[in-house]
Formats: structure tokens, sequence, C-alpha cells
């Protein structure tokens, strides 16, 4: 019956093994992950849970006081985890079950239950120290503590069977295994623990061994606890993050140089295209696209099809130059100061007539051209301002008109609020805003 157990507990241990391979080729563990990060930013809590195979045997070979015979019982056991790092971590462990086995040579034998033990264990994941891997998803792990272990050994020398009372003594559990990182935050467990005990653990008091040793063989689960949101610490690599994300770094931005490039060529071919569309061989200003008459010679006027403009007769033509004095300007300046208007209109007042009529005799004296902004401040829409600027400037051209000014060369233009010579926030500024200038030439 017993060996029917360990046949399935052995096919267990293949199938999660198998199934915790194929499932993690295609799972992310540590998603989210940045780089030398705060613990803050991860789960640091966990629990595991494992059963196995518990017996005298060991690895090492000794230690067994001649009980080879050897009997599997099953074992089982629990943990909470603290990671301190991404490969270290402290756990406080259960461990449960029997012990038995049997020296067939002097038909002595014994078995030994274990109601509890408690240990506290250094754990170092090793995986989680290479830089060569980002997921790492198979993560090979030792852990060594010290413990209380409580157990109670029947003894039987072959002849007489003797029960030890029920005791507890200290022990040390060394742990060894691979851990597979079957999801983000849960652990496929595969280990081996051996547990060195009190020498009355299995009943020979007084044997070559100051010490008993037993193992357990175990499988189990290891889930991280809170947020799913955060990676495990656990599944963490902090230097195989920070090449990877050097390397996306890296990755990124060459592909931005190499878009920039590409658009610069293509810009560059435009550029080409174009020059080569303006491309004027006998240089008379006409693209050679568009020139009608190739091969001017140098210093041929043209028109615009590329071709030769008749010949003109050279005409001399005295131009007069026009000289605005301080005199002049100080007309203007009188005119622009006294210059007003009934409100929100472009009526100008009569106050402002006799300044007015002294521009008119300047420009009809001296034949000036004369410019005329009119300006608001920002009161009321924009709309209406530009309007009433425009009508303004107007209505001090007609002014000039009518006392026999030459209306062509005056220019009557309006801006509204769009070019203030002062802050519109206080009503200083808004007046000297609302304004027309006065710009002789």
């Amino acid at each position: 019956m017993k060996n029917k157990h360990l046949l399935k507990i052995s096919m267990l241990f293949g199938a999660g093994l198998v199934s915790a391979t194929t499932f993690a080729q295609n799972t992310a563990t540590i998603d989210g992950t940045t780089p030398l990060g705060s613990s803050s930013g991860y789960r640091t809590w966990s629990v595991g849970i494992n059963a196995g195979v518990l017996n005298q045997s060991n690895i090492l070979g000794f230690n067994r006081e001649g009980f080879d015979k050897l009997e599997h019982n099953v074992g089982y056991s629990a943990y909470i985890k603290k990671q301190i790092s991404p490969s270290f971590g402290l756990k406080a462990q259960y461990l449960g079950g029997k012990v038995a086995g049997k020296n067939e040579d002097n038909g002595s034998s014994f078995e030994t239950k274990t109601p509890w033990s408690g240990a506290l264990s250094a754990e170092w994941t090793l995986a989680n120290t290479n830089w060569r891997f980002f997921n790492s998803i198979i993560k090979p792990y030792f852990a060594v503590g010290i413990g209380a272990l409580n157990f109670e050994t029947s003894y039987n020398d072959g002849t007489t069977v003797t029960n030890h009372d029920a005791t507890t003594k200290l022990y040390v559990p060394v742990d060894a295994g691979f851990k597979f990182a079957v999801a983000k935050g849960i652990n496929l467990d595969l280990g081996y623990q051996l547990n060195w005990a009190n020498q009355r653990f299995d009943g020979v008091m007084g044997g070559q061994y100051k010490n008993d040793l037993f193992s357990y063989a175990h499988a189990g689960l290891e889930i991280a606890l809170g947020s799913g949101s955060k990676p495990y610490l656990g599944n963490s690599n902090p230097v195989a993050t920070l090449v990877q994300d050097y390397t996306s770094k890296y990755d990124e931005l060459k592909a931005e140089r190499d878009a920039l490039v590409a658009s610069n060529k293509a810009l560059k071919d435009q550029v080409d295209a174009l020059a080569n569309e303006l491309k004027d061989d006998d240089g008379d200003g006409v693209a050679n696209k568009y020139d009608k008459c190739p091969n001017t010679p140098a210093g041929v006027k043209v028109d615009g099809s590329g071709c030769p403009l008749p010949e003109m007769k050279h005409e001399t033509k005295v131009i007069e130059k026009i000289v605005v004095t301080e005199e002049d300007k100080k007309v203007v300046a009188e005119a622009i100061s006294n210059l007003e208007f009934d409100l929100s209109k472009a009526t100008i007042r009569e106050s402002s007539h006799a300044s007015l009529n002294r521009v008119a005799a300047l420009l009809i004296e001296k034949n000036f051209s004369l410019k005329l902004a009119g300006h608001t401040d920002n009161t009321g829409s924009r709309e209406l301002n530009l309007r009433l600027s425009k009508e303004r400037a107007e209505a001090v051209k007609n002014y000039l008109v009518s006392k026999g000014a030459n209306p062509s060369r005056i220019e009557a233009t309006g801006y509204g609020p769009d070019q203030p010579i002062a802050s519109n926030a206080t009503a200083a500024g808004r007046q000297q805003n609302r304004r027309v200038e006065f710009t002789l030439y």
C-alpha cells in the first residue's frame, strides 16, 4: 500500500515539473518591475504549502545507525516568508509527519512521530542575481535554519519495545531545490530537506553518531500575498531588469534615429527634386521648366516666360525729396493731442477742428502724404473695435479732404485693440490706447 502511495507522489512530482515548464514558457512573471525600484512596489510576503516523503535516507549516506531498510512516510509542511531582497528572504516553517526504519542485521526498528516543529530559516534564491536572465523561470534556492522539533519515539531492539516520551529538541533544517515561476506571484516548489535532529530521534542511545539525520523530499506551491498588480520581489531580478530596460531604451532611441534618418532622406529627395524643377541654366530668373526662350544672353531683361522685353527709351525723372521738419511734426503732434470723438462714435468734436485745419494746410502746402492709424482699447468685442477704429481714421481723412487735402495721399487704417501702447487694466491705460496716429511722409 505504501509503495502505491509513493508511486502516486512520484507521478505528481513529474506532472508538476512538466506542467510548470510548459506553462512558464509563455508566462511573464515579473512584468512591471522597475530597475532597482523601492520594495514598496513589490509584494514581499508569501506562503508555501507542500507535501512529500519522510525517511531516514539521505544523499550523504550516513547517520542511519544501521536502519537501512527504509519506510517511506508522507510528510507535510507549510511556511510564511518575508522577502528582504530579490535573492534573500526569511521564512518560518512548520514540518510534520513520521519517520521509521529497520535494521535487518539485528532485527531492531524504530518509528518516530513528529507532531510539530517550528524553524526560522534564511533562504537564498540564486537565479535572481544572474544578469542574463530577465524572467528567471527556473530558480535554484538554498536555505538553512534552526528550530524546535517535537517528537516521540517507539524503539524495538528485536525483543522489547521501548516507548520514549514526547520531547522537544533543537534541530537544523537545510533545504535546497528549484522553484518554477509558473505565473505572476506563483511558484512551483520542488525541494529536498535534510534535518539534523537530537540523538534520541531514532531511539538508539549512545550510538556511533552524535546526531540523527532524516530527509524530506517535497513538492508544493509558493503564493505571493498582496495586490496582484504588483510583481513578487522573490521573482524579481533587478540586475537583469536594468540590462533589459537599457536595451529597450537603446532600441527605442535607435528606432527614432532610423526614422529621423529616413525622414531626412525623404526631405532631401524632395528638396533635390524642387531644385531640379527651379533650375535656371541661362540665369534670366525664369526656371527652365517655364522658360520659353532658353539661352537668353546674360543681362537681357525678360518677361515672365523668359523672353526678352522690348527695348525702352531711357527717360530721366526728377524726384523731389520730401523733408518733414520739426515744425511739421509739432503741428501733427498738436492735432493728435487735441483729437477727440463723441463717446463710442466716429464723430469728431468741434474742439479738434482748429488743429486738424493746420494739418490740412500743411498737406496742401508741402504735398505731404499722411497715414492715419486708428486704435481702441479692449472694451467690447474685437469686431466692434476694429470697425470703430477704421471709421475714426476715415472720419479724420474725410475732414482733411473737406479742407482741400489730396485724398490719394491719405491712407486710413483701423487696427482695433491689437496694438495697445499701455495696459488696458487701468482707465488711464485705456485712454492712451484710444487714439489715431498721424504719420507724415
